[in-house]
């Protein structure tokens, strides 16, 4: 079995999984009538804008690198499924997918859910990234949950 994906790749998945987070985010802020959800999904896309940086750095870092002491074929076809069950990775779904949203409640499950799955994607990249760039993606990780907690904090004050 092939490899589907080399490390980089598989940050290349989480620039675009950024970008349509940052497209969503931006298109809910103008559709929102609620001023405080407005913002809010403002400045979630200012923070996915700056976790495309920092993924493009760790890229930069990682074009040659190839994980070590995996079972690849595997674990490959692990992040394969998740990518390719992960709406968030195909090129500009995230403005698309913000276009058929009726409410701001609905916005808070999508958006919830959308961190949920960042979250799992980000966990499993981890075993493909240098192990020097193990604590960005830590960091990446604790500021989707950071996001998580905003989205249901606002969800709860919206209801």
């Amino acid at each position: 079995m092939d490899n589907i994906f080399a490390g980089s790749e598989i940050v290349k998945l989480g620039i675009q999984i950024e970008k349509n987070g940052r497209d969503f985010y931006n298109t809910l802020s103008s559709q929102s009538k609620n001023q405080k959800a407005s913002e809010i999904f403002k400045y979630l896309a200012g923070e996915e804008e700056k976790h495309i940086k920092t993924f493009q750095e760790i890229l930069n870092k990682t074009e040659k690198y190839e994980p070590s002491g995996l079972d690849a074929d595997e674990y490959f076809a692990y992040m394969n499924a998740l990518a390719s069950e992960y709406v968030f990775t195909q090129k500009d779904k995230g403005k698309e997918i913000a276009k058929t949203i009726k409410s701001d409640q609905e916005a808070m499950n999508m958006g919830i859910g959308f961190e949920k799955d960042s979250i799992v994607f980000y966990e499993g990249m981890k075993k493909v990234v240098p192990e020097y760039d193990l604590k960005i993606v830590d960091a990446l990780i604790t500021q989707e949950q950071g996001h998580l907690k905003i989205l249901s904090d606002l969800k709860r004050n919206l209801t």
